[in-house]
């Protein structure tokens, strides 16, 4: 059914139960939101909306008018139905268009219709027969009805071949019912382009557009050598063939979010540069768009402030000096904002690639240690607490890690105790786990007292170390190699960096 997304959305939510809830990195750092738009639901226009609706056997109650916003379902309107079943969802605003959806006194969604410019219109419906709805007035949904009744009846057909299928006796039989389910979505798609070809300015062509896939066409073969890229890159490359970016619609769908995150996962190399130039492209595209530029703005930002690979936390930093440092926080609430600004300033020194920042921190003795002294193949920065559960299971770790292997290869271990107020805990720690091999450091409550005297930034700010452990490997230069992996991976990335040598 991956290719009748539209087929029964008037059917596809009729027993879910209405929600107004909001909807490879170790999992002691979760993936927080940091921004939220506020969803919006129209732009004055001197029209307004006049949505009358009959909805038995429902009466003297509320029902509710909904619509998408991204994933979440959300509210847009409401209504008293009086004695005769009736109401009018009524203002002097019009509501921004997409599909939308009847719930009930008790939230759960009827139908969906659509929303088009033209919101004068009638619904006379009962919640004995949802998938009939009577609209009348309204162009758009008069096409929808008579696409829902056409892709029904091929998805049925569909979905019997696919039942055959499982049953099918022999290799004969089944590339028979794989014919007739080619030639079936043939036809749907032959339907949808003459739909679209007939009606380019309706609200159905534009959904049907942003639900298409491009078809991969064969591999096509040149000089007499196959060329297998060839389908990838041709499907990426028409994936947003009639997609408008900067239309607010896109956001009254289900299906708008979820193809950006298959783009994304799928046809995107997790490279970071080649995120930012399709983030880029995107909310360039949607600029000029009310609702959807801030969306997708706050929708990449949560994804990559506390990304799920390594390294893909230099999209938040593209977004931020490009974005956020120039003005587009209008939309943020004070905390929000504060959060952005804290967070890229804690990312800025910390980047793959850059040298790390300078340490200058005190030793067991009293004797400074110079990060930058610590000489060796590779350095392994640790920011950690002897009174933290986890690090008392992964400091160990490390440690058997280092002896057994790490050191003969000339890494280099710079441990740092991430407070001053338990030296003695520390030390003896230290001494338990036979921690002798390590530079070992701390900052004074002198030292951090000047560094804040001079607004200094200090250890935590520059390699992001909020919570503990966290870990970097530099290399013999002192450039940030990785960070923030498990014991296992930062030993592959050493491996790795071995091998390339």
């Amino acid at each position: 059914m991956s290719k009748l997304l539209l087929t029964a959305i008037a059917t596809f939510f009729v027993t879910c139960s209405f929600s107004q809830s909001n909807t490879k990195k170790p999992a002691s750092k979760p993936v927080q939101p940091v921004a939220k738009p506020a969803a919006q639901t129209g732009t004055a226009e001197d029209a307004g909306r006049d949505i009358s609706i009959t909805l038995t056997p429902y009466k003297n109650c509320k029902v509710y008018l909904g619509c998408y916003y991204g994933k979440v379902k959300t509210f847009a309107d409401s209504t008293t139905l009086d004695a005769n079943s009736h109401g009018v969802f009524k203002a002097p605003t019009k509501l921004t268009g997409g599909i939308y959806f009847i719930v009930s006194p008790q939230l759960t969604i009827q139908f969906e219709l659509l929303m088009d410019d033209n919101q004068h219109f009638s619904i006379v419906a009962d919640s004995a027969n949802k998938e009939n709805p009577i609209i009348t007035g309204s162009p758009d949904n008069a096409l929808f009805k008579a696409y829902s009744k056409f892709s029904a009846i091929k998805g049925k057909a569909n979905y019997d071949l696919k039942t055959k299928l499982g049953t099918a006796k022999n290799s004969a039989d089944s590339a028979s019912i794989r014919s007739e389910m080619v030639k079936l979505d043939k036809e749907m798609r032959r339907y949808q382009d003459n739909l679209i070809e007939q009606n380019p300015n309706s609200l159905l062509a534009m959904l049907l557009n942003v639900m298409r896939r491009p078809e991969a066409p064969p591999v096509p073969v040149v000089n007499g050598k196959p060329d297998s890229t060839y389908p990838y890159h041709f499907v990426k490359n028409n994936f947003w063939n009639d997609v408008n970016f900067y239309d607010d619609r896109l956001l009254r769908t289900p299906f708008f979010e979820p193809k950006i995150d298959e783009y994304f996962k799928y046809y995107v190399s997790p490279e970071p540069d080649s995120i930012i130039n399709e983030v880029k492209f995107m909310l360039l595209s949607a600029r000029t768009g009310k609702e959807i530029y801030p969306y997708l703005l706050t929708k990449f930002t949560n994804k990559y402030v506390n990304p799920e690979y390594m390294g893909q936390d230099k999209v938040f930093l593209y977004l931020f000096n490009d974005f956020y440092s120039k003005g587009d926080t209008m939309f943020l609430n004070a905390a929000s904002r504060k959060m952005i600004f804290d967070r890229a300033y804690s990312l800025m020194a910390n980047q793959l690639g850059e040298p790390a920042p300078q340490l200058n921190l005190t030793d067991t003795f009293g004797v400074v240690k110079p990060m930058y002294n610590v000489q060796g193949k590779f350095t392994l920065v640790v920011f950690w607490d002897p009174h933290c559960g986890h690090c008392k299971e992964q400091i160990p770790r490390i440690d058997s890690m280092y002896n057994a292997k790490w050191k003969a290869l000339g890494l280099k271990v710079y441990s740092v105790y991430v407070y001053n107020d338990n030296v003695p805990d520390w030390k003896k720690f230290i001494t338990e786990k036979k921690l002798f091999d390590w530079t070992n450091v701390y900052q004074t409550k002198e030292a951090l007292e000047a560094e804040q005297k001079n607004n200094l930034p200090g250890f935590r700010q520059l390699y992001d170390a909020r919570l503990t452990p966290t870990l970097y490997l530099l290399d013999e230069n002192k450039r940030i190699i990785a960070k923030q992996l498990s014991i296992e991976q930062f030993d592959d990335v050493i491996a790795a960096k071995l091998k390339k040598k």
